[in-house]
């Protein structure tokens, strides 16, 4: 699944900790949602639209 997660956050001016701990997941999580080697949880899925005020799908396409 491919995501913007990483511009979205840039464009936020957050860290990957921050974020991170925003939507109560570590950093190293974070991290591998935006390299593409972890699809999030639909729960974390959502924290993280919310989080940015957004739908998941804004976020979140399938490859």
């Amino acid at each position: 699944m491919e995501n913007d997660l990483k511009q979205r956050r840039a464009t936020h001016d957050l860290s990957q900790a921050a974020l991170g701990e925003a939507v109560d997941v570590s950093r190293q999580t974070i991290n591998a949602i935006e390299r593409g080697r972890y699809d999030p949880s639909l729960e974390l899925a959502f924290k993280l639209a919310a989080h940015f005020d957004c739908r998941i799908e804004d976020i979140f396409t399938p490859e």
